[in-house]
């Protein structure tokens, strides 16, 4: 290794955590592949890397919710009487997903459930400490603001029991719900455009209902001050800042020409305000100072009846709503009966998660500090793109909050910012799919019937979500008739089945006919070591910008390189009996072996495993301590056999289907 080659500095301790499934299903492969796998690889990785004691790997069930609500509702409606309430509902996809997970051997240390077994009892707690301290340092509003109601049940609708269309200008969401769309806008019931009731079908009436509001566009500055750091001084991608300075813009209103009768007029009725009167555009932008400004201008349109459209930017953030189904609120200033709105329980749910974990190990009550408030620490969140608002606006502006200096007996000041690192869309059959689309996902469990974890895991992480929106192409979904050549799903898998397999057995069948089935060790050549070193400091430095999908790449290149070196060569030692230079090819592809088994094993973690015991190295070979050493180094015993290998045995399986 070169001296002058600044490797990345990871912290001493690590707190990895993916996004949280609702429990009202089980999961389709875009949790897998668009976020756990990600996760999990970069999870595994930390572990070899800063060692396993030093990485804790958390996520759960996203109990509570209007979209479970509903579902529950829908499924006794229908007469479904296999579950007796909604907690053994949740319960039941709970287990689901744990199962899935686990069959994608997603290594979670921790998969909860916030409204389940001790995890409920905890995370309650958790709840109780924020809200105490935001209402202590007066991040709190009360605030009477519309809710729908639908007059034929003579009920509040909660969130998912509306739909309509969302009013920001340009959103490409198919739904919008009462105050939030499926792409995570923000807005206010009554901003919704055409809503309808999915209870009675009926335009639902609006009232006025009182809830908690955290006072999110008060922290515009220090949200600013906080993208420009994470411009200059992180890895944080380029997308997901451009994401939250869209949301740090002044509020405005769009209004269409045709709109407008008498542009004047409008202007002289509104509060201060600029003008974007641009001729090739159909509409006109009216930017305010604050958003009491806009408000008063949105009761101008509405008097004249002119339609219009918001543009992004921070409004109150609901803590609070009425559903039963949710984490109790403490009562302040006469307000009681409500519960959190499930998205800010759910920023600090992770919390919670690790707090659970930590007390099933033992350790003492205020151990979590030491891991996700400790210097030395740090914390990785994986979420989808349109989850940014939350856990990068919401969520950071409260954890920023809540460092604030008079909060020190609530033990909350030290809360680091997390680093968030954000997947772009993972397509199916090049067109969006989920469950609230008209293009439903195919279910994760459903796809190891044609294709092993190992060969999914590998095409994941490939996609390049990090940076760009990709699709998953899987053949085995397609009728016969509609396959065409090589399968998308299966071309990175095929570097395990096919390459390194070959490799693998190649070089262990060789020993077992030339050297008594003992490694061949020796001095690798010059090209082979420094090869082998590069691979290991790119793959490094791919991890530390969180550039997951590189990777991949690196992978296939330098496993291709040491196969070529294998066939390019052994075969003039064979024709020519040539011991030396067999010993040499051996040498140099056991030494890449060895390499690739360490940098495969976040991917493909029981192939490479089953590989180091044939092998005979020590659990040290997944140590990044000894990512240098020599094979020598890293066997158990350099003069014992290793584990003969019969002929056809695989490392990396196809699937059972594929022999077909």
């Amino acid at each position: 290794m070169k001296e002058e080659i600044k490797r990345p500095v990871f912290p001493k301790r690590a707190v990895i955590t993916s996004g949280m499934p609702y429990g009202n299903k089980g999961l389709h492969f875009g949790h897998i592949g668009g976020l756990f796998v990600h996760a999990d690889v970069f999870a595994r990785f930390m572990r070899d890397r800063i060692g396993e004691e030093n990485v804790i790997f958390i996520s759960g069930t996203d109990c509570y919710g209007s979209p479970i609500l509903e579902s529950y509702r829908k499924l006794k409606e229908s007469g479904n009487t296999e579950h007796k309430n909604i907690v053994e509902y949740v319960e039941s996809n709970h287990i689901k997903q744990k199962n899935t997970l686990d069959a994608y051997e997603i290594s979670l240390n921790h998969f909860g459930a916030s409204g389940l077994y001790r995890d409920k009892e905890i995370h309650r707690k958790v709840s109780i400490e924020v809200f105490e301290s935001l209402y202590k340092g007066g991040y709190l509003s009360v605030m009477s603001t519309p809710q729908f109601y639908d007059p034929k049940f003579k009920t509040l609708l909660n969130g998912r029991q509306v739909e309509g269309k969302c009013p920001f200008e340009g959103c490409g969401s198919e739904k919008a719900y009462a105050d939030e769309c499926g792409l995570g806008h923000q807005y206010m019931p009554e901003e919704l455009i055409d809503p309808k009731s999915t209870l009675s079908g009926l335009k639902p009436e609006i009232v006025d209902v009182e809830n908690w509001y955290f006072r999110l566009e008060d922290f515009r500055d220090k949200m600013q001050e906080y993208t420009k750091d994470l411009r200059e001084h992180s890895v944080t991608r380029k997308f997901v800042l451009d994401a939250i300075d869209e949301f740090l813009k002044p509020p405005v209103i769009y209004v269409q020409r045709k709109q407008i009768d008498d542009l004047e007029e409008l202007e002289k009725a509104f509060p201060e305000h600029e003008k974007i009167d641009e001729e090739n555009k159909a509409s006109i932008t009216f930017v305010f100072k604050n958003l009491d400004d806009r408000d008063i201008a949105r009761d101008v349109l509405n008097e004249r009846q002119i339609r219009y459209r918001t543009g992004k930017t921070l409004v109150p953030f609901r803590l609070s709503g009425n559903i039963d189904w949710g984490v109790p609120i403490p009562e302040k200033d006469n307000l009681k009966d409500l519960t959190f709105w499930v998205w800010p329980e759910s920023l600090w749910a992770p919390i919670s998660f690790l707090r659970t974990y930590l007390e099933e190990k033992g350790a003492k009550e205020d151990e979590w500090k030491k891991w996700w408030l400790d210097d030395e620490s740090n914390v990785y969140q994986f979420i989808g793109e349109d989850n940014i608002y939350f856990y990068c606006i919401a969520e950071m502006a409260m954890f920023a909050a809540m460092r604030h200096p008079d909060f020190d007996t609530l033990d909350m000041t030290k809360l680091h910012l997390p680093d968030i690192i954000a997947n772009k869309h993972i397509l199916f059959m090049d067109k969006k799919a989920s469950s609230s689309s008209q293009i439903k996902p195919p279910m994760a469990n459903d796809l190891l019937e044609y294709y092993t974890a190992e060969q999914l895991r590998m095409h994941f992480i490939s996609l390049g979500l990090t940076s760009k929106s990709s699709s998953f192409k899987p053949q085995a979904l397609l009728p016969k008739e509609e396959r065409e050549g090589v399968d998308p799903a299966l071309k990175e898998g095929n570097l395990l089945t096919n390459v390194f397999n070959r490799l693998i057995r190649s070089c262990l069948y060789s020993i077992q006919k030339y050297n008594d089935s003992i490694v061949t060790i020796g001095k690798v050549s010059e090209e082979i070591k420094q090869q082998s070193d590069d691979a290991i400091l790119e793959y490094e430095r791919h991890m530390y910008n969180n550039d997951i999908h590189r990777i991949a790449y690196v992978l296939d290149s330098y496993v291709r390189i040491i196969n070529k070196h294998w066939a390019n060569n052994i075969r003039v030692a064979d024709a020519n009996n040539d011991k030396t230079l067999r010993n040499q090819i051996l040498i140099d592809c056991f030494h890449g072996i060895k390499t690739a088994l360490l940098l495969l094993h976040p991917i493909a973690p029981t192939g490479c495993e089953k590989a180091r015991q044939y092998i005979g190295f020590s659990e040290k070979l997944w140590s990044w301590d000894y990512a240098f050493s020599s094979v020598e180094e890293l066997l158990i015993d350099k003069d014992a056999k290793t584990i003969f290998l019969e002929p056809r045995e695989d490392f990396f399986r196809k699937h059972d289907s594929q022999f077909e």
